[in-house]
């Protein structure tokens, strides 16, 4: 699944992310390299990135941390963020 950024009421697809890619802090940079490039430009609307990730095995504690400049982008277009976690293929 990774990252589906679609338009919540008509789950038209915006742009989809890090195809096989289930790890979660890469798929943040993913998102906000994204955002910054792209996300930014979109017209407000109701957007959602649902990102895929996978359990990581044996974790004890950190991970993706997602920045203010895109956490302010994301408002400014109308983003939700759906953390939609899959266990671990290992």
């Amino acid at each position: 699944m990774p990252i589906n950024i679609y338009i919540q009421e008509t789950f038209q697809k915006v742009d989809w992310l890090c195809e096989g890619i289930w790890d979660l802090p890469t798929q943040i940079h993913a998102l906000e390299t994204w955002l910054d490039k792209n996300g930014k430009d979109l017209e407000p609307n109701e957007y959602v990135a649902d990102i895929g990730f996978g359990i990581r095995k044996d974790a004890s504690g950190g991970g993706g941390v997602l920045n203010s400049k895109s956490m302010e982008i994301m408002g400014q277009i109308k983003m939700d963020v759906y953390f939609s976690e899959y266990p671990s293929a290992d």
